[in-house]
């Protein structure tokens, strides 16, 4: 999956946009001033969005392509962002270091995804926030984007199972347009929740 990434986020356009996602963009406030990780961040639309919102902002990719973009962005709004390239199991942050979790479109292979949620969780603090958006296992059934392989995609059901000790204060499986750059436009079905973990 790394050169496909690598090939995506090459390209001169920024595969998603430069905008921040809507979820994110509505619910920002949701998150607790302090360190925020971006998670499969890509391109850095978000994590730069944060960091604009006063946020201190980490974020990671394997993506090489996606990280320098990132940074491009953040110089040309002129905010810093913390950009890792790395493996979600191998990312070596201290655990309970960041205040806040954001995982938008953050698709990990079946084969590690709860591995990969379970370590993402152990680097959050005791009643720290989580904003999440990815798409729903229907979303096969449209043509805007995601995976296409079903164990890629959630079920309201798989978020409460891989994601422990977390308070959800909501949860939900979402019809919406989506209007992001080059590859998320139409249609989609979005499993998305703000939780806060206990």
């Amino acid at each position: 999956m790394k050169p496909f990434w690598d090939e995506r986020y090459g390209a001169s356009d920024f595969a998603y946009g430069t905008a921040p996602n809507q979820f994110l963009k509505d619910n920002i406030s949701a998150l607790p001033k302090g360190k925020i990780l971006f998670a499969a961040e890509g391109e850095g639309r978000n994590a730069v969005y944060a960091a604009q919102q006063g946020f201190e902002v980490y974020a990671f990719d394997y993506s090489e392509a996606g990280k320098e973009k990132a940074l491009n962005l953040a110089a040309a709004t002129q905010v810093l962002i913390d950009y890792t390239v790395s493996d979600v199991l191998e990312v070596s942050y201290p655990e309970e270091l960041f205040d806040g979790l954001v995982l938008i479109f953050a698709h990990f292979p079946a084969t590690i995804r709860k591995a990969a949620h379970l370590k993402l969780l152990s680097l959050l603090k005791p009643g720290g926030v989580i904003i999440f958006e990815a798409f729903a296992k229907n979303q096969l059934q449209y043509n805007s984007g995601g995976p296409k392989d079903v164990d890629m995609l959630f079920s309201l059901d798989e978020i409460s199972e891989e994601f422990p000790n977390v308070k959800f204060d909501s949860l939900t499986n979402e019809i919406i347009t989506l209007d992001e750059g080059l590859y998320h436009r139409g249609e989609g079905a979005l499993i998305r929740f703000i939780g806060t973990k206990k």
